[in-house]
């Protein structure tokens, strides 16, 4: 039998020598592995299982609820947050009001960097957005990322190197194992119908796409911020206010007629 991956997150309420060896025991003795155990965010301890069967998780949350030294805090089949809690050893902050919004600081670049390979690894089509000021390590990240997940990463338009707007692509480029790269603010205001053409054949492909500046690209496509799967918000400090007008001045040449590349 295939053993099925679980994700156990307990409080300590009564820290005592042996407390980590007893409840390993335990593991043990009802024939669950662990595969991975870290702290996390310095109140909590999470562990990834494997386990048989579904009555092994049930018999161990029986015996786990009757211990008076710890509080059950999570035992589910494990989540994209729960693996990357205990990878980093802290959860990745989220929206409350909107649950598909991750927030990162640009300290946390390393753990952005998995979180973002771990979507990239994900099948079929997924639309990324990332919001954050000039020179934060947007686009850094994303090529990080993909070079982490083993993909090759198209820019459709970017101010990467200079400002480049695809308006084709080649045969073998249109793989779903491809990621394809957008600058909001560059197709909005650079490209012409043949690049929004391309946009629209490339939506359609069971592949990861990841807008730079989302707010700016829904503003000026049919698509909405409704249409993305995540969006990430990357700051250089927690209370960093990210605003556009500094970001559109920022895109050089943007209104000359030198340094830009169309393809």
């Amino acid at each position: 039998m295939v053993k099925k991956e679980w994700y156990l997150e307990y409080r300590i309420k009564k820290n005592r020598p042996g407390l980590l060896g007893d409840i390993s025991s335990l593991l043990g003795m009802l024939s669950i592995n662990i595969v991975t155990i870290n702290g996390v965010d310095d109140k909590s301890r999470g562990l990834l299982m494997r386990a048989e069967s579904e009555d092994q998780i049930k018999r161990l949350e029986s015996i786990l609820m009757t211990m008076d030294t710890i509080d059950i805090i999570k035992l589910r089949e494990p989540k994209l947050r729960d693996r990357m809690a205990v990878r980093h050893g802290r959860y990745i902050e989220r929206d409350e009001d909107d649950r598909k919004t991750f927030r990162f600081i640009r300290s946390e670049l390393g753990l952005l960097v998995d979180f973002m390979a771990e979507l990239y690894k994900m099948e079929g089509h997924r639309l990324i957005g990332i919001r954050g000021m000039p020179r934060v390590g947007k686009t850094e990240s994303i090529v990080a990322a993909s070079v982490c997940a083993n993909k090759k990463w198209l820019f459709m338009s970017s101010t990467m190197i200079k400002q480049t707007v695809r308006e084709q692509l080649l045969r073998d480029e249109y793989s779903p194992n491809n990621i394809f790269i957008l600058d909001g603010v560059i197709s909005a205001k650079r490209a012409g119908e043949k690049h929004w053409q391309l946009i629209r054949e490339v939506m359609q492909l069971p592949a990861v796409k990841v807008v730079e500046h989302p707010d700016v690209f829904a503003a000026n496509s049919d698509y909405s911020l409704d249409d993305f799967d995540y969006i990430i918000e990357l700051r250089n400090e927690p209370d960093e206010e990210i605003t556009y007008e500094a970001v559109e001045k920022n895109n050089l040449f943007q209104d000359s007629n030198f340094g830009g590349f169309n393809f």
